[in-house]
Formats: structure tokens, sequence, C-alpha cells
């Protein structure tokens, strides 16, 4: 949000990007036909991230099969997966000279393996051309696939995250095709697929969740080996989308990662503009003890 807008509350406003340095990075990306989360669920944070050279790469496409009523990335059905793609993404990473990358995907409920192999496959050619990069990966549900999932983690993938979005009496409005205790069993075994995996889950708040049902997500995260935690405010996509319920304050998003921190996650970082792939070099640092206390303020 830039503060021409006037349309939130002031810890949401942010200056404007530099248009040039944002165009330089879209002429890269679209020289290698790739998509990034950043643009197409309208990130907060995408004119930071491209500014400062990063992203989040979104493999199979940009068209999502599930209709997720919070998100705004595309729904309807997905055109075939490029071939090309894990190679160009290890392209981008040489270019952009990452050394933390982080790829997602939208949900290909279409594919037999819900595009596990292309995961792999995209982690394997970043790792050939960058072996010491740090590979973070954000999946979908798998359709409750271990075998998807054990896929895409016996692929080198350093960090494994999967949003859980939102408190279980919301998913029926919020996330009609996913599963609470699904989505919970896929990071339990992503834990349990390696010791040197780190886990990594997100939620947002404003859609109408109670403190201690998020208390209580956060909890069964920990229970489900989860390492690290995002949480921040949901800002609906557009009037059609599911409907803001209240402007998160700050201090109550700090309390929370205190909180957190209490409770035995290894890394949680919480604030208004927080997502689940931002500064995501940071939250790792803070889980393997190397990093400061999660305290980032949007």
């Amino acid at each position: 949000m830039t503060s021409e807008s006037g349309k939130y509350p002031p810890w949401l406003l942010r200056k404007a990007p530099d248009p040039h340095l944002l165009k330089k990075m879209k002429d890269l990306l679209d020289a290698l036909s790739l998509h990034t989360v950043c643009e197409a669920a309208q990130c907060p944070n995408q004119g930071q991230c491209f500014s400062s050279g990063t992203a989040t790469f979104l493999i199979m496409g940009d068209v999502c099969t599930r209709s997720c009523s919070f998100c705004a990335v595309e729904k309807g059905r997905p055109l075939p997966l490029d071939p090309f793609e894990p190679e160009n993404v290890a392209r981008a990473v040489g270019a952009l000279r990452l050394k933390h990358v982080v790829v997602t995907s939208v949900t290909r409920d279409d594919l037999s393996d819900g595009g596990a192999s292309h995961f792999a496959r995209t982690i394997e050619a970043i790792r050939l051309g960058h072996p010491d990069a740090v590979i973070e990966v954000l999946v979908p549900d798998f359709q409750g696939s271990l075998d998807a999932l054990r896929t895409v983690a016996d692929s080198g993938a350093d960090i494994i995250g999967h949003n859980i979005e939102t408190v279980p009496s919301l998913y029926h409005r919020l996330r009609p095709e996913a599963d609470y205790h699904r989505s919970l069993r896929l990071l339990e075994t992503a834990k349990s697929t390696s010791n040197d995996i780190v886990t990594k889950s997100g939620i947002m708040l404003g859609l109408g969740e109670g403190k201690y049902e998020v208390l209580g997500v956060m909890q069964e995260l920990l229970n489900a080996d989860c390492d690290c935690l995002t949480i921040g405010q949901y800002l609906p996509p557009s009037p059609k989308h599911y409907p803001l319920s209240r402007y998160v304050r700050p201090a109550e998003f700090e309390e929370l990662r205190e909180t957190g921190v209490r409770m035995g996650f290894k890394a949680v970082f919480s604030a208004p503009l927080v997502r689940s792939s931002f500064m995501a070099q940071d939250t790792y640092r803070e889980a393997l003890g190397k990093g400061n206390q999660g305290g980032y303020q949007a």
C-alpha cells in the first residue's frame, strides 16, 4: 500500500517503490517466462522485494484449480506445465544472485501428483547450479498425498512450508477444498522426513477469528512439530473476495509473536505486512539460532 491511498490505517502505509527497479525485475521474469506470487497474489511487499532484487517464484503457471475466497490468484483451468521452467528458475536465481530462494506454486489438483515432481525438478535444477543456496518451498496440500510430499522432501529442499492460513471454523468459507487436519498432517510428515528440514506455516488475521482460536492453531502447529510461524494481516484483494473483519493493530501482532516464542516456535515473524515468504532468509536464520528475535515491524 502506498501513502497516497488514504484507504488503510497508518501502520499499513508505505512509500511507492522506484518504478525503474520494478521494471528491471519484471523484464527479467518476462524474459524467462516466470511468474511470482508477489504479482499473482497482489502482495503488499512486492515493491520492497522487487526493488531489493528478491522475489518468490510461482511455478506451474498462475492459474489455480481451487477457489479460496481470500486469494487473488486467478482460478480456472491451468495450462500444461512448462518443461523449461525448472531451469529458467535456476537461471533467475543466478541472475539475481540469490542466496535464499523461495519457490511456491498454485494448487494443481488436475495433476496426478499435484505437481510434486515438478517441484522436485525445480529444486534439483537450483541445487545443481547453485549448490550453496538455501532453498525454501511453500507447497500445496497435494490432496493429502504423503508420497507426493516425500518426493519434494527427498529432492533437497532446506525448508518446507505449508500455510494453515486461518482457524478451522473458517475453513468452509475460506478454503472449501482444503482440510485443516490434512494440512497439519502434511507439516508433521514433512518434519519426519528429516531432522535437517525446517518446517514453516503461516496464518492471517482479520477474517473473523477469535483470539483463543488463533492460540489453538498455534498449539496444534507446534504439536505437528512446525518450526517457524508467520502471522500477517488479511487484506481483501477486491470487493468480491472474502470481507475484512478488522484491522489488527501492531501491538496485537507483537503480543502474538512473544506468545509464539514462549510456546516454543523456533522463529515467529508477526506484523501487519508479514507474509509467509517475506524476509524468509531472516526467518530461517532465526530458526537456526543465527538471526534476530523476529521483531520485524512492517
